[in-house]
């Protein structure tokens, strides 16, 4: 069939052509057409339940909020985990979905469950949905800067003039606000003041409450118009709160303004913003939404800035403080920069060897065609162009002219022979038909080897299977390319003078250097495979060296410091600590700008306490940097210089820490979850596991959670003493909450802005608790106050700062960093020190999550894949060859390939990662094709041979098989020295690349060029000796008659 369509392209030239201009013009329009990211959105598909509960402690959130909901959502379809954050005064739910779920139809589906729980919430706590985002959706962050405007006016001018409008933008899925300060009206009563006038604190905000109002009154006529009624009551400002009555005796009216005082104050901060360690500022974070093409968001938003800036106060300018497209732009050009670095290598390859410049045509027009296919491909399946998408056509450019090249080769011995009895055209469809059906089931075969790539599943799957899809769509557009335009290309461009081989000074010199070898492999067969075996034997030795990791870190050429602190810090505190923090970071002159953040922002994908920092550090370009550095030693110093008694350190990268943490909770490479039932159990356990986990070596930071460290002041009534006055329990948890807490009460419309308004005691009331307990009044039955100590006990107590679940559990997380390379290695050691030194009572246990959590997974999958793929491996070649003996052959090229691979990694101290098995992946399919290419030519030699003798009526022997492998091995080294410099110049710029993105790729190009040179090493001397032996021992086998050996044509 092969040969069949080798012939229709070569009768068909005008066809073909057209055919591939159309693929050139949807090539060129996919290209143009999409999108660009850094890496493949490595998220999980999240749902997150977002509730505010203002005022509440973490305990009272998680019994009557988290937990209801969370034991809810468990039965959502298709979902995985569901994590639970219980805070100050806010619930967090994250439903963490399978791979392959509909974004929108999980929605759905938590939303059919929330219906059904919110019922049995407290009053007015309404749930909602958080934005349709993935968690590594923040692509933009910017802070608002002004010398004359303060806090509250830039942070009214982001809530309500810039964070709508950016939303606006196209894939904007939320802006979030967080710093500076949000106007609140204080309406602060006076007790004093009350008890005169015997008002009780409620009636102060049922008035405001039911002032606050305008009404519609439908329409009147009048003189033939219609007029619309409408009852003015909006509150418009401090004086007309302060002129509400409150009550009237006598004539003699009780205002607001007498019993309290009325002013404009900050509300309570959850989250604060710092820039160069240079005090509080205002910033905005912008979250893309699910699936979006992240450079244009970001570009579509700073167009929007643009555009909004012109209506901003003068003075007011925005600044980007984290901007995701320059790291989308270098990683993108790294790889256009090796793609046709490597374009221009393999052509001048096919230059060198070929001496024919218009032969080498074929090659260099083939492989953009071929590029172009799998981007076309990239484009229907709707994958980003990323450095994985783009790293599979960039490992597959050197394979992808393998075909083209043997296939010019050939037509250029068959001209170079022909006696002239054949016609061009039939000379190139013999040339090709001879060895087009092999070459193609070689090309077959690297596609098929990648199969394992496909079988990574949760984030490595996301990661890879971009490569493994344009590599496959490389490879089949080459296999197909090579049956149809290669031939038709050959047609057009092979002719006028052909350099004969042997005047060739590429080809004289292969030839005098690999006959001596050839000639002494065929007199030493044996040793020569046994020294095979040896070398063999002899990489066990580096490959047990070799350490482990899930994957080498993407450098992003930003920095993210993540330093947790004890909890019960007051935001005072977190404010000094964070602008000491960026100060000293800002003063190191790699550093270009710091934008630190404590707390939360005003998002749901954001579940931070006040004691969690995260603070992106921008670094200037690497050529400005100090001599010497590198972002390890930078890492190193900054580490060295942020040493603050009571906080822990971790530094990673904004996009790692946001996958990180979305898919296994943890933002470290290594994390121990704690499963129990009671937080002081889980905290004591948690810490007990710090302290052992920290003497571990190698043990950079080690952190757990504290559970109970934040401070409490309990108010506990007393049931007998509320009997004895008649009042009841909720009257004194409704005093506790309004007077204490500040019951918000209304919301004051100003313009387009709103702000909340709430009343409460005066600071130095609530500020004690010998105070609250005299001076807060509880209204009893008689128009009496009661002091709120005479009903209730109150102290100070320690409890939850957050509480964490997953389905439903209580958890602790403990943060282990490491910097040990081989985190396989460095799991074991922890995990054998936690076991020997911690006891666990009945109902606790253990997790370990993190990095490791995915290095198991995927190391269990490839146990299964592996062998499959190998099986199928087999198959094709013995479809190609129909013997088992060459297949086995051709299939003993692969062990012997991984020496090279090994020996390379070990020199150059790579890790054992998915990039590296991922490389080793694609080695093996290319040492079987290169295995192929030499059974092609001594078939074809002894095949000759066979006949020629037969013509003679002899039989072959010994010494016609010897002549006819030195004539297959020798006489076409060219065209397999060819394949093999093509396939390694095309992985030398991905080796020397220093871009973004090259820490993964050249871990996947070393094995492939160190495997590349010791499957040569086989495939020129093993096979050979191989051959020869188990051929001559089909010829010992059959009986000495004048017929030729059978040899199958492949």
């Amino acid at each position: 069939m092969l040969g069949r369509l080798i012939e229709w392209s070569v009768r068909n030239v005008f066809l073909v052509l057209v055919m591939t201009l159309a693929i050139v013009a949807g090539g060129i329009y996919a290209l143009m057409h999409t999108p660009l990211d850094a890496q493949p959105d490595l998220s999980d598909v999240q749902v997150i339940v977002f509730t505010e509960y203002p005022g509440q402690a973490p305990q009272v959130v998680e019994d009557q909020v988290t937990y209801p909901l969370t034991s809810a959502l468990l039965a959502v379809p298709k979902s995985k985990d569901v994590r639970g954050f219980s805070f100050f005064g806010a619930s967090f739910i994250y439903v963490i979905f399978e791979e392959g779920t509909d974004l929108y139809w999980a929605r759905s589906r938590v939303l059919e469950n929330l219906n059904v729980a919110s019922k049995n919430l407290p009053a007015g706590v309404a749930p909602a949905l958080g934005p349709d985002a993935s968690g590594v959706g923040w692509v933009y962050q910017y802070v608002l800067k002004s010398d004359r405007h303060s806090l509250d006016e830039l942070r009214a001018m982001q809530d309500w003039y810039l964070r709508y409008q950016l939303t606006t933008a196209p894939g904007v899925a939320e802006v979030a606000s967080v710093g500076g300060f949000v106007r609140q009206y204080s309406i602060t009563v006076d007790p004093v003041r009350l008890r005169e006038f015997d008002i009780p604190i409620s009636r102060v905000s049922e008035v405001i409450a039911a002032s606050n109002r305008d009404v519609g009154g439908r329409v009147i006529e009048m003189a033939e118009t219609e007029y619309m009624v409408r009852g003015r009551g909006y509150l418009r400002g401090i004086e007309d709160i302060e002129r509400l009555v409150l009550r009237a005796e006598g004539g003699a009216p009780v205002l607001i303004g007498d019993v309290a005082q009325v002013e404009l104050v900050p509300d309570e901060r959850r989250g604060i913003a710092d820039l160069d360690g240079e005090g509080d500022v205002v910033a905005g974070i912008v979250i893309a939404r699910f699936g979006e093409n992240a450079l244009a968001v970001i570009g579509g938003v700073k167009n929007k800035i643009a555009e909004l800036a012109r209506g901003l106060p003068e003075g007011v300018s925005v600044q980007a403080v984290y901007d995701r497209s320059d790291l989308i732009v270098r990683a993108i050009k790294t790889l256009r920069t090796t793609l046709l670095e490597e374009s221009l290598i393999v052509a001048l390859v096919c230059l060198v060897f070929l001496f024919h410049a218009r032969s080498a045509l074929v090659a260099i027009v083939m492989l953009p065609v071929g590029v172009l296919i799998a981007v076309i491909a990239m484009r229907a399946l709707g994958m980003n162009s990323n450095i994985m998408s783009l790293g599979g056509i960039a490992i597959s450019i050197g394979v992808m002219v393998d075909a083209a090249i043997v296939m010019i080769e050939n037509a250029h011995k068959h001209i170079e022979r022909s006696d002239g009895s054949r016609s061009r055209p039939q000379l190139i469809i013999d040339a090709c038909r001879e060895v087009g059906p092999a070459l193609f089931f070689s090309l077959m075969i690297i596609t098929v080897s990648f199969l394992p790539v496909f079988a990574l599943e949760a984030q490595e799957g996301r990661l890879f299977k971009p490569l493994a899809f344009t590599k496959t769509f490389a490879m089949a557009g080459g296999a197909l390319l090579s049956v149809t335009l290669v031939p038709v290309l050959m047609l057009l461009f092979v002719r006028g003078k052909i350099v004969p081989e042997r005047k060739n000074p590429v080809n004289r010199f292969l030839i005098a250097a690999y006959r001596p070898v050839i000639n002494v492999v065929l007199r030493h067969r044996m040793a020569t495979i046994a020294i095979a075996l040896v070398a063999l034997f002899a990489s066990v030795w580096p490959a047990s060296r070799l350490g482990s990791e899930f994957m080498p870190t993407l450098n992003e050429g930003t920095l993210l410091y993540m330093p947790a602190s004890l909890p019960g810090m007051s935001v005072t505190k977190a404010s000094e600590l964070l602008q000491q923090q960026d100060r000293i970071i800002k003063g190191f002159p790699e550093v270009e700008s710091v934008f630190g953040k404590a707390g939360r922002a005003l998002t749901a994908t954001d579940p931070a306490p006040l004691e969690m920092f995260e603070t992106v550090i921008n670094l200037k370009p690497e050529d400005q940097w100090r001599d010497g550095m590198t972002t390890d030693k930078l890492i190193a110093e900054m580490d060295a210089a942020l040493k603050f008694p009571g906080v822990a350190n971790s530094w990673t990268m904004p996009i790692k820490a946001r996958t990180d943490m979305l898919a296994t909770g943890i933002r470290t490479p290594v994390g121990i979850k704690l499963f129990g039932n009671d937080l002081a159990q889980l905290d004591a356990l948690a810490t007990e596991i710090e302290a052992v986990v920290r003497e571990v070596p190698e043990t950079t930071s080690a952190f757990a959670e504290r559970l109970t460290g934040a401070y409490y002041l309990d108010i506990t009534p007393d049931l007998g003493r509320l009997a004895q006055y008649g009042v009841t329990l909720g009257e004194v948890q409704d005093v506790v909450a309004a007077a204490l807490g500040g019951e918000m009460v209304t919301t004051i419309l100003q313009g387009r802005e709103r702000f909340s308004a709430i009343v409460r005691y005066p600071r130095e009331l609530r500020d004690d608790p010998h105070r609250i307990g005299t001076q807060v009044l509880v209204p009893v039955p008689g128009g009496a106050q009661v002091p709120l100590g005479e009903l209730a006990r109150i102290e100070v107590t320690m409890g939850a700062p957050s509480i964490r679940t997953e389905n439903a559990m209580l958890a602790a997380y403990i943060y282990v960093d490491t910097r040990e390379s081989d985190l396989g290695r460095y799991v074991k050691a922890a995990q054998e020190a936690v076991a020997e030194q911690v006891q666990f009572p009945p109902g606790y246990y253990v997790t370990w999550s993190g990095q490791y959590e995915y290095m198991q997974r995927a190391a269990e999958k490839m146990r299964v894949v592996v062998p499959v793929t190998l099986a199928l491996i087999f198959l094709l070649l013995y479809l190609n060859f129909r013997r088992v003996t060459e297949s086995l052959i051709v299939m003993l090229s692969v062990p012997f390939a991984l020496v090279g691979g090994v020996w390379l990694m070990w020199l150059l101290d790579y890790n054992t990662s998915v990039a590296v098995i991922v490389g080793f992946i694609a080695l093996a399919g290319v040492a079987a094709e290169t295995g192929v290419v030499m059974l092609i030519y001594l078939d074809h030699a002894l095949e000759a041979r066979a006949v020629q003798r037969q013509a003679e009526d002899r039989s072959l022997d010994a010494g016609d098989l010897r002549e006819a492998i030195i004539e297959g091995a020798v006489d076409r080294v060219r065209p397999k020295m060819m394949t093999v410099v093509a396939i390694m110049a095309g992985l030398l710029p991905i080796m020397w690349s220093s871009g973004t993105g090259s820490e993964v790729m050249r871990r996947i190009a070393a094995p492939m060029v160190g495997g590349m040179v010791s499957s040569t090493v086989l495939t020129l001397v093993v096979i050979p000796a191989l051959y020869s032996l188990i051929k001559q021992r089909q010829l010992a086998r059959k009986p000495p008659t004048p017929a030729a050996l059978p040899v199958d044509v492949p």
